[in-house]
């Protein structure tokens, strides 16, 4: 059997039927950033700003100091860069201190840290050394312990949760050879044999794969007598027989990441260790991920603390043409960037971690909001700061430290940040995810007008729903008080940059946002789920005024207790009038781009039209097919897995 006749043949219709049968259908609570894209700005959601409770607070900081202290004396960031490997001995050391349960209740033998402070501390192991902060995520935010604190059984919880707290390192396994964001073709099954399944298939790109204890492994149930079937989660012990890790794979950045290609042969797994019941996987899998995407934004918003320090120190000393570099506009300007894009990260990370934590609100396209815009400002301020170094910031640290000046690792975290474009739904995933959740309202009272599938007498039905909705809807976006001067008094206090301004633009922005996905769907219609461009801005607009909404609120929230107010509203107000900037460009092009021209033009490049472009160079790709072989069957190669254990 080749690797192709063993996947799934699926429609692409039926691919997004699968993708939405595993979305959370309902919204049982309030969303800032839903109301956000229905024109609605709903400021009370999120000001005032929540706050920790004083027992979170002093437990959190408690474990931060061991933490810090353990990082700054027994994490060698620049050895795991040049030996590509995290030391067992820190591996040890971070079981020891109870870094693998700061998210598990203490009963389990975890922390119970809040999600606030998870994320503090992924932020400052990630400053260490960032393939030891996506260890501990992986394991943590998508890995066992999230998914059986959500869907688990007692039993599994009991089983389980002890031993991520303290000693197992688990792996989230779905991505395949041939399936990424599209899980409706995934090929691994699970066959039901008696009180247990029969486990076989390949998984690509195991984060945490080589040296886990547990994995969660999303497989294909067959339908059955007795079987719903569909995708499913199991917990799968990697000592099984059967498991063999094939490969430890090596990337441009994250060095010491331990991520393999892991194939399952006839793995007998008890019925006890599904999770959830058959075809739940995705949906598991989906949730899991609404607070576990945070822990990305949370090592973005370090990257940039780190960033800045290097510049401020950098371009203070660094002379050019009689005056430090930082004086010279065109270093200034990224400096500025730097600053005020690091203040609005964190605002975006701690407001969006608080509402996880407070549970009063959904949550799901805040976080995928912060991992967006987090993993992409984030790679934007690490090229800056490469830049500002100049030819130091392309040079290695190891290279620097060799002829005597200081290690600054500015091109190793340029190259370890550029995963967090791709890791746990790339940008453009992303995108399509959060556009489908903020197109919602639309389509639960239009969406049978457009759906070719249903009956005339359902799109008539259909269309007195959605003419009763748009006729109280669409009046309510022609005026609201971002019109009004004086709305959002509060936020421009005497002696303090004025942000009210700013909020104002965000309500009125946030109508215009609502009427421009209004006039696309009468425009376009069914084939508006085609218009992945016009959906991609329409996000990336949303991302802009819910981080200017999160900067202006912590700004807000700094000065009323005291702590650095001036200056939080001044880089506020920097990163306010920078988003605008962004916001009025992205509204531009919304209606006037190319997207239509590309669209030919790549029709052109596929069908062979511009192959005389590619002439006079020499393609240093090597032979092999484009993707794996991916067929079952028992393993070819030596298992390569790795158990971190303590001496």
């Amino acid at each position: 059997m080749t690797a192709t006749s063993a996947r799934p043949t699926v429609t692409e219709r039926e691919a997004r039927q699968v993708a939405e049968a595993a979305r959370e259908q309902d919204w049982r609570k309030p969303s800032f950033a839903k109301e956000l894209f229905l024109g609605r700005f709903r400021l009370d959601l999120i000001h005032p700003h929540p706050t920790p409770a004083d027992e979170d607070t002093r437990r959190g900081e408690q474990f931060l100091a061991k933490l810090r202290d353990f990082c700054e004396t027994q994490i060698d960031g620049a050895r795991i860069e040049r030996e590509a490997q995290i030391p067992d001995e820190v591996l040890n050391g971070l079981k020891e201190l109870g870094a693998l349960g700061m998210k598990i209740e203490p009963k389990y033998g975890g922390l119970g840290l809040t999600q606030v402070y998870y994320n503090r501390a992924l932020a400052l192991v990630g400053s260490a050394n960032p393939a030891v902060g996506a260890l501990l995520s992986a394991h943590q935010s998508i890995g066992v312990p999230q998914p059986l604190k959500l869907f688990g059984t007692q039993q599994q919880k009991d089983t389980f949760l002890p031993r991520c707290a303290r000693t197992d390192i688990t792996a989230f396994l779905l991505t395949e050879p041939d399936v990424g964001s599209d899980p409706a073709r995934l090929a691994t099954t699970a066959v039901p044999d008696g009180d247990s399944y029969i486990l076989d298939g390949v998984k690509l790109w195991t984060t945490n794969g080589v040296v886990a204890d547990l994995l969660v492994v999303m497989a294909r149930v067959p339908k059955s007598e007795g079987h719903k079937g569909g995708i499913t989660a199991f917990v799968v012990e990697t000592a099984s027989e059967g498991v063999t890790v094939e490969n430890r794979n090596a990337f441009m950045g994250l060095r010491g990441l331990e991520n393999g290609v892991t194939r399952f042969h006839q793995v007998r797994v008890p019925a006890e260790n599904r999770i959830g019941p058959e075809g739940a996987g995705l949906k598991i899998a989906l949730t899991t991920l609404n607070t576990g995407r945070l822990s990305l934004p949370a090592m973005c918003a370090g990257t940039g603390k780190w960033c800045l320090k290097i510049a401020r120190e950098w371009s203070a000393v660094r002379e050019q043409w009689g005056r430090p570099i930082a004086k010279h506009e065109a270093v200034g300007s990224k400096i500025s960037f730097i600053a005020a894009t690091t203040f609005a990260l964190e605002a975006l990370l701690d407001l969006a971690s608080q509402m996880a934590d407070e549970d009063r609100n959904d949550i799901r396209i805040e976080a995928a909001l912060a991992k967006l815009y987090g993993s992409e400002m984030a790679c934007v301020m690490a090229d800056e700061l490469v830049q500002i170094r100049g030819g130091r910031g392309y040079e290695t640290a190891d290279s620097l430290a060799a002829r005597g000046e200081r290690a600054v690792p500015a091109e190793q975290m340029l190259r370890d940040l550029r995963i967090n474009r791709i890791f746990e739904g790339s940008t453009e995933i992303m995108h399509l995810l959060i556009a489908r959740e903020a197109v919602d309202a639309h389509l639960s009272v239009a969406g049978d007008l457009i759906d070719p599938d249903k009956s005339l007498s359902d799109k008539a039905r259909a269309g007195a729903k959605a003419g009763g909705f748009y006729a109280r809807w669409l009046p309510k976006l022609v005026a609201g008080p971002g019109q009004l001067p004086t709305t959002f008094g509060e936020f421009n206090p005497a002696g303090h940059a004025d942000l009210s301004g700013h909020l104002r633009f965000v309500e009125r922005s946030s109508r215009k946002l609502a009427r421009s996905t209004f006039y696309a769907m009468s425009r376009w219609q069914g084939r508006m789920e085609t218009k992945q461009g016009f959906l991609g801005r329409i996000v990336d607009i949303g991302a802009e005024l819910f981080a200017m909404s999160a900067a202006c609120v912590r700004a807000e929230l700094l000065r009323t207790t005291g702590s650095h107010g001036r200056e939080a509203y001044q880089l506020a107000d920097a990163f306010c009038r920078q988003s605008r900037i962004r916001v009025e460009e992205l509204f531009g092009r919304l209606w006037n781009n190319t997207d239509e021209l590309d669209r030919k033009v790549v029709d052109g490049v596929l069908g062979g039209a511009y192959t005389w472009l590619e002439e006079g160079i020499i393609d240093p790709s090597g032979d092999g097919p484009w993707i794996a072989d991916a067929t079952p069957g028992p393993a070819k190669k030596p298992n390569v897995h790795r158990p971190i254990r303590s001496q």
